[in-house]
């Protein structure tokens, strides 16, 4: 009888706990475990935001080859670091893009100034941010970055490319565009999606109205045209299909839209900094005259940060420039800035290129800790990161951020996207298309601009309030501390969702790791050979089925109790990672 009991109260619990998901009428699961997503009366969708970051998600991070060697010194360690940097820059690129890896032993650097990279495929690692790891100490007594990540050049439009798109409106959401003419494209193609402004869009956005105090500037039409990076992947009669989707409405009573091929010849990429611990001194909690950026990128594309922990500095971790595109920014810190507590300081984790990922970082004392500035244009990603002790809010900071989503971002500080009015020198608008999906706050701000798109809201667990002016159109709002939310993370769901669809396989090396029989009939084996292995195995939808540690070679999975259907396999020692999806049919 007990047992029995047991039972019911076991069912009972798991009837409770499913009845308490929900979906969100944006996006949801359908029969078929794929995301679906419910369009507005104009065709407007929430965008697939997964194409984000190094490699657009679909490879790992890589493990570059140790080329350099490097240990502490007394004194100042920037020539000795500086001069390991120049090294590796001298080497030439190797069939994968890289020169190699510095490797910075355990112990402390003092650093007096800025270490600095230019070239393409240059990784600086540690041996690990904690106390006994790599720290890299920033000892100036001015405002400097530690590390700076820099290309050259600009980026440089092909005019006569230039096609005007068809359409009187193209929502957002969707991957592809109508031109008047295509044969100037073809797949591969590096190409601006350019959204012109025109008066008229300024004047219904209420952007040359915004209230007046000392420094406020009105917006002005010529500040306001926007260009998004994208690559054709497909052209099809008069249609060109893109890698990344459209994430602001391109209408004609605004000016429609045009594509233009570019080139930008100087950026550099495949660099990374990792494991290790940045420092920097400071005279008092106040101080301004320091390390101001830990890390910055300036003209790059595909590079990363993973596991990186910064202190004390008076800006950022990571702060990326608006010519950087497709970095990710992983399990990494941003503890206790010191700077004074007021605009232009203590913007932790700061985004203003396009296509970037920052995923499980945490901060503290932070003002803006997971932001973009004036004009990013996305899609960008914030997902499963944390703040503490904040001195301000999360979010679009000002002038029209496009296409960002804050996924999983769990703050004792508000999130706010709206109508900034005259804050700084008129901020206004901060942004379109930012998506907040199952986050916590203090308290939140979601509106709407007037014109031109919509802001989300979705499984808030906080509470909401109107922003600082009032009368502007509410954002998007759904199940407001309505806990159980489904897919748990958008951006993670998405990711996986497309991988399956399309059959990636990341870095699934023939004779390192193979997986069989798949399709299967209920067991796999996993034969590998590394020293340390674990594994995921993931639905279609992104949800955590099992996971485990990979003790032998071969490995036996047994998913006998597992339904049909198709599914992901991850497996992962240290920095890299294998997928592979797999079949299950029993009927075989």
């Amino acid at each position: 009888m007990k047992k029995i009991t047991l039972w019911l109260i076991g069912a009972l619990f798991v009837q409770i706990g499913w009845a308490q998901t929900w979906q969100s009428k944006f996006v949801s699961i359908n029969e078929n475990q794929q995301l679906e997503y419910k369009s507005d009366a104009e065709g407007n969708i929430i965008p697939d935001f997964s194409r984000v970051g190094y490699a657009s998600g679909e490879k790992p991070i890589p493990e570059v080859q140790v080329v350099e060697i490097v240990e502490p010194v007394a004194g100042d360690n920037l020539k000795n670091i500086q001069n390991a940097i120049d090294k590796v820059a001298s080497r030439s690129l190797d069939a994968n893009g890289f020169r190699g890896a510095i490797l910075l032993k355990k112990g402390i650097y003092n650093v007096n100034g800025s270490l600095l990279i230019q070239k393409s495929g240059i990784v600086i690692r540690g041996e690990g941010p904690a106390d006994n790891g790599t720290i890299i100490r920033e000892t100036a007594t001015k405002q400097i970055d530690l590390i700076l990540i820099k290309g050259s050049g600009t980026l440089q439009k092909n005019e006569a490319t230039k096609v005007k798109i068809s359409e009187n409106y193209v929502p957002v959401g969707r991957n592809y565009i109508e031109l008047t003419a295509t044969s100037s494209f073809q797949v591969g193609d590096s190409v601006l999606l350019h959204r012109p402004a025109t008066d008229n869009w300024i004047q219904d956005l209420k952007m040359d109205q915004i209230e007046e105090r000392d420094g406020t500037i009105q917006w002005n039409a010529s500040g306001y045209h926007l260009y998004f990076e994208r690559i054709i992947s497909k052209v099809d009669g008069n249609k060109v299909y893109l890698d990344n989707p459209v994430v602001m409405q391109m209408d004609q009573n605004y000016g429609g839209g045009y594509l233009i091929k570019y080139h930008f010849n100087g950026r550099i990429k495949n660099c990374g900094i990792e494991n290790l611990r940045m420092e920097s001194t400071y005279q008092s909690a106040t101080d301004e005259n320091h390390g101001w950026n830990a890390i910055n990128f300036s003209k790059v594309d595909q590079a990363w940060v993973q596991n990186v922990v910064s202190k004390y500095f008076g800006y950022s971790c990571v702060s990326i420039d608006s010519n950087s595109r497709n970095i990710s920014v992983l399990n990494s810190q941003c503890l206790e800035a010191k700077s004074q507590i007021t605009g232009g300081r203590r913007y932790s984790f700061d985004c203003n290129g396009q296509l970037n990922l920052f995923k499980n970082c945490y901060t503290t004392e932070g003002r803006h800790d997971y932001v973009t500035g004036s004009k990013v244009l996305g899609p960008n990603v914030f997902t499963q990161c944390k703040a503490r002790n904040t001195h301000a809010d999360i979010g679009p900071h000002h002038r029209w951020s496009c296409g960002t989503l804050y996924d999983l971002i769990d703050t004792d500080g508000e999130i706010n996207v709206q109508d900034r009015g005259n804050w700084g020198s008129g901020h206004g608008w901060a942004g379109v298309t930012q998506v907040v999906w199952n986050c916590r706050s203090s308290r939140t701000a979601v509106q709407s601009p007037w014109v031109s798109g919509k802001n989300y809201c979705i499984g808030m667990i906080g509470g909401k309030y109107s922003g600082r002016l009032a009368g502007r159109p509410d954002g998007e709002w759904e199940g407001i501390n309505q806990q159980g939310l489904q897919p748990e993370s958008l951006y993670e769901t998405q990711l996986k969702n497309r991988m399956l669809s399309n059959g990636i396989s990341q870095n699934m090396p023939s004779g390192k790791l193979q997986v069989y029989p798949n399709p299967s009939k209920g067991q796999i084996y996993i034969s590998h050979k590394e020293t340390a292995l674990y594994f995921n195995f993931y639905s279609l939808i992104g949800n955590k089925i099992k996971s485990g540690i990979i003790s032998e070679s071969p490995f036996c999975l047994n998913i006998k109790n597992v339904v049909d259907g198709i599914y992901l396999l991850e497996c992962f020692s240290g920095n890299k990672k294998y997928t592979q999806k797999i079949i299950l049919n029993r009927s075989l």
